[in-house]
């Protein structure tokens, strides 16, 4: 049966549910930001990266390891100056994501042979080696692990500081766990969709989700659900589209992200505009006596 063809195939039974982990954990991680607006760091750190790969192409070390340090160098600077300069985050966000990557572009064109532009920027699940399935396994379980426990905590900092710090938890701690995560789902994420996609991924299905629950439970259960899906179906449709992965799977999220916003229950466009008919065609009250 034509539609079961692509399981029969290892590397792309490996891809889709390599791709389904890692989109849970980038849209468990995307809910959050959606909470704190914070949506736009996943963009800095996917860029931030790629001094990181380069240099760990140059020495001959795995280039999840580079990545890895170099995002969370990225998110260390991000987290410092927000909390001592003063200036707001999309200044930091610009200014951190600027010298990463133009640090990163340099290097690169110091020794072009050594790094292969288009894998870090559109990344290749399809052709990951057993080793590096291991690499994305362990990020995915031990993140979606530290998340499901830590996951109320984090929720209580994010929307409330002062209130986590009254009931002991450190809110300065929770956030380097935090981005420490994103890092790790950023270098995950690299490999599945490339660099230029991985904003996709840590914020479509929070900003779907978003538009379809009121409750964060539900929104993160949501986010969670369409991330893991799109992604094993975009893998799974690459296969009989003969397209890259990871431009199918972010189609896809985007396709739901404009379902959501048209047809949504209470935040969609057209239920908004029924509210607004409604309001007008409201006969107006008598005045008083």
């Amino acid at each position: 049966m034509i539609l079961l063809e692509p399981f029969q195939y290892g590397y792309m039974t490996n891809a889709m549910w390599v791709s389904a982990l890692v989109g849970a954990v980038c849209a468990f991680l995307s809910a959050y930001l959606m909470l704190k607006g914070w949506s736009l760091i996943g963009d800095a750190l996917s860029h931030s990266v790629v001094p990181g790969v380069a240099g760990a192409y140059m020495l001959g070390l795995p280039f999840a390891l580079g990545a890895f340090i170099a995002g969370g160098l990225a998110a260390g600077t991000m987290l410092f100056l927000s909390e001592r300069s003063g200036l707001k985050i999309d200044v930091i966000i610009g200014l951190i994501f600027t010298a990463f990557f133009g640090l990163g572009l340099f290097m690169v064109s110091l020794n072009p042979m050594a790094v292969s532009v288009q894998t870090i920027t559109m990344g290749n699940i399809l052709a990951i080696s057993p080793g590096d399935t291991v690499q994305l396994v362990l990020i995915g379980v031990v993140s979606l692990v530290v998340l499901l426990a830590k996951w109320k905590d984090l929720l209580a900092v994010f929307f409330d500081e002062t209130h986590a710090r009254s009931i002991g938890l450190d809110p300065g701690r929770l956030r380097l766990m935090f981005f420490t995560l994103l890092s790790l789902a950023v270098v995950a994420a690299m490999q599945t969709v490339g660099a230029f996609l991985v904003i996709a991924m840590v914020v479509t299905p929070g900003a779907t989700a978003y538009l379809l629950c009121d409750r964060f439970p539900r929104l993160l259960v949501t986010s969670v659900a369409i991330g893991a899906g799109t992604s094993f179906a975009g893998a799974y449709a690459s296969y009989f589209l003969d397209g890259a992965t990871g431009g199918v799977i972010v189609c896809l999220q985007t396709v739901l992200f404009l379902l959501a916003f048209v047809f949504a229950p209470k935040h969609g466009l057209l239920a908004a505009r029924a509210r607004s008919a409604a309001v007008l065609e409201r006969p107006p009250e008598a005045p008083a006596e």
